[in-house]
């Protein structure tokens, strides 16, 4: 069943890279409502404001502040932690970025994938690990179907090509150290986790379109959309992390049966263009939010991607419970609180639990 299960994580010890990014910050909290003991290895926070700062989220969870291409320092954090649990976020998430920074780009997120898993290696608590990548890993062929976790992986971009390339690692390290077929022997299953467009309140990266839409609307501005037909799976950010958390407590209880790639996406009919989304979010918000086109022509964009869950839905029994008009209602509250300098932590764990009564979980 789709249950995130307060009694698994109760005490439960969890090591997260990137805990300081968009991301990170929405599991952390997360976490903390579940009563896990949490230790988060990260960079300071990317973007001024941010998540992490606003829900005052270091003071809830061991925070170690290095980067995941120092491997002996993510090594050494990690076994002091002992933990039970991993999940991998960190990573230089942006595709224009990567444009700008190839090659600080892949060291980040193919050489920091092997250090993480080098430093899973070295900790013998370790027992389920998560390795979150993204919807484009995929080879894009522009398809108007959803991609299965076995198609062909890929990149046409800097971007693209490095989340493929962290895929590629971690299936090396899970058929070369941590074999499902020999399971018994070193008991650590490993999974990687590839999520859609996610978007939230709370995440300010450059380059997006919901943040663009946050601090347009904050700022009394007009908001610039570029690519106005491009298609996108947009979800909620709790839609993913609750894939994670289920998948890594089938890892956890039942091992090698879980351990290969899965996708976490939202249904298809929420595969929409960024200018339906903005004006969506125009229209909730009401008075004072209005958008315009400008063509952007810069790098290469794909058009049209979404991800086939059906995997995660017959096996996981995960299904997305929020749709895109949904997420973007609870965008607008989040992001009304922040105008008026309200609790940013309790709308965050408001959030939580309204999305946890939906899915029938434990933590309602």
């Amino acid at each position: 069943m789709d249950v995130i299960d307060r009694d698994f994580w109760r005490g439960r010890k969890v090591f997260i890279t990137g805990h300081t990014g968009f991301k990170g910050s929405w599991l952390c909290l997360w976490l903390r409502e579940l009563g896990a003991d949490v230790t988060g290895y990260a960079l300071d926070p990317p973007t001024d404001p941010s998540l992490f700062k606003l829900c005052n989220i270091s003071r809830h969870v061991r925070s170690i502040t290095d980067d995941v291409r120092d491997g002996e320092a993510l090594a050494a954090a990690m076994s002091a932690a002992a933990p039970e649990v991993t999940f991998h976020l960190a990573a230089q998430p942006l595709v224009r970025e990567a444009y700008k920074r190839p090659a600080e780009s892949y060291e980040i997120n193919v050489m920091g994938a092997v250090n993480f898993l080098e430093s899973v290696r070295r900790c013998s608590s370790v027992k389920a690990v998560v390795v979150i990548t993204s919807d484009k890993c995929y080879e894009n062929r522009e398809w108007v179907w959803g991609y299965r976790e076995d198609e062909a992986l890929g990149g046409y971009d800097p971007y693209s090509s490095s989340k493929a390339c962290s895929e590629l690692v971690t299936a090396a390290y899970r058929a070369s150290f941590f074999n499902p077929a020999t399971y018994a022997t070193h008991g650590v299953a490993i999974a990687t986790a590839r999520a859609g467009n996610v978007i939230g309140g709370g995440d300010w990266a450059g380059h997006r379109i919901v943040p663009d839409c946050v601090r347009a609307v904050v700022g009394g501005e007009q908001i610039v959309i570029r690519s106005p037909y491009a298609i996108r799976p947009w979800q909620h950010v709790l839609e993913p992390l609750s894939g994670y958390l289920g998948l890594a407590q089938r890892l956890f209880e039942q091992g090698p049966d879980f351990a290969e790639g899965w996708n976490f996406g939202p249904d298809d009919r929420d595969a929409r263009p960024v200018e339906w989304l903005v004006s969506t979010f125009c229209r909730k918000w009401g008075q004072g939010a209005s958008y315009r086109v400008e063509q952007d022509r810069r790098g290469h964009e794909a058009h049209y991607l979404k991800l086939d869950c059906s995997k995660a839905k017959e096996r996981l029994g995960w299904h997305p419970r929020w749709g895109l008009d949904q997420a973007i209602d609870k965008i607008v509250e989040w992001t009304k609180v922040y105008k008026e300098n309200g609790d940013i932590a309790d709308v965050c764990l408001r959030q939580i639990r309204e999305y946890s009564v939906a899915g029938g979980d434990e933590t309602a």
